[in-house]
């Protein structure tokens, strides 16, 4: 129970969450995924207190709400709509899935595990549908803030939130503020260093393993069993490590062969300067933004409790993720999916 509550995700077993030790029925895995959600909810009322307004953090917690759910719909979806006998007569992609927790029981803990920085799993990610492990990935690519982790997710959301305004301020020619504070230049910056830093990682070792490791160390290596998929799934295989690792989440796509020396050092540097190097970004905006007299609030302030900011807020996010990693995702899962 505690890797579901500290969003930790490794378990005593290797089968992880679908051990029947661990999680031995259907309500049990409902408890694990709310043990999953349960903190990171929470702080949004602990921040609306924090900075006397609670509906500051209902309007973050409806952001991450409403991700959540379109993702856990979206996941359901596609692994219960398919073509082919056997599939609909499983009644969904049925392989690395436990018969216990079924179709939905797995598609629900997938998307709320990589959502946060968990990783805990109760099927294979890796036996997925094309378009489900995208799912999987962009969830993780969107900064694992809906609802998130144990206090990344929240500080994860509230760097959207300061980019929402600056571009909302853009759009009516106003000058951007949040919580009574001022976003200017320098605060943009530790919010554009910010969301770089992960993806600079991600793309960057990606890309490197694809094109300059060499034997024995490579991805496709003289043994031939670096990476179990090809093609396209084997592409996602890769970025998938290297998101997951970056972005402190720990679930893998299970068809890679990581215990190599390149793919051991890279991971390493990925999980080590993906944890750090974003801490950096938040204080020093906590900082900057803490340095500042509040502005007292005018006609032209944008609202930021209200559902219109997070509908804005959700539209930043996914259109900030989609233009960093689209690229990415449709040489692999939606190149995949689409097949």
């Amino acid at each position: 129970m505690i890797k579901e509550l500290g969003t930790n995700g490794g378990g005593y077993f290797n089968a992880n969450s679908a051990h029947p030790f661990e999680n031995p029925d259907g309500l049990s895995n409902l408890f694990e995924i709310f043990l999953i959600l349960v903190i990171p909810v929470s702080l949004t009322r602990t921040f609306g207190r924090m900075v006397g307004s609670t509906r500051q953090g209902y309007a973050i917690l409806g952001t991450m709400g409403l991700i959540w759910l379109g993702f856990s719909a979206l996941m359901l979806w596609t692994e219960c709509h398919h073509g082919g006998a056997a599939l609909q007569e499983a009644a969904g992609a049925m392989e690395g899935k436990e018969t216990r927790f079924g179709v939905a029981g797995s598609a629900l803990f997938s998307a709320t595990t990589t959502l946060t920085s968990t990783g805990a799993v109760n099927s294979f990610h890796s036996s997925n549908t094309g378009l489900g492990g995208g799912l999987d990935l962009l969830g993780m690519m969107l900064g694992e803030i809906a609802p998130g982790g144990v206090g990344s997710g929240l500080y994860g959301m509230l760097i959207m939130a300061v980019i929402a305004v600056f571009i909302a301020g853009l759009m009516v020619g106003r000058t951007p503020e949040y919580l009574g504070k001022k976003i200017g230049t320098r605060e943009i910056k530790f919010a554009a260093c910010y969301i770089l830093v992960t993806s600079t990682l991600v793309l960057g070792f990606t890309a490197a393993s694809l094109a300059l490791a060499t034997p024995p160390d490579s991805v496709l290596n003289t043994a031939g069993n670096s990476v179990h998929g090809s093609g396209a799934h084997g592409f996602s295989e890769i970025l998938y490590a290297f998101t997951s690792g970056a972005n402190n989440n720990g679930s893998a796509f299970a068809g890679l062969n990581a215990n190599t020396q390149w793919y051991n050092t890279t991971f390493g540097l990925a999980m080590l300067l993906g944890r750090f190097l974003p801490m950096v970004f938040v204080l020093a905006l906590a900082g900057s933004l803490a340095e500042q007299q509040p502005v007292p609030k005018t006609a032209g302030t944008l609202r930021t409790e209200q559902p219109l900011f997070a509908g804005l807020l959700v539209g930043a996010i996914l259109i900030i993720t989609g233009l960093t990693f689209f690229p990415a995702l449709a040489l692999g899962p939606l190149a995949e999916g689409l097949a």
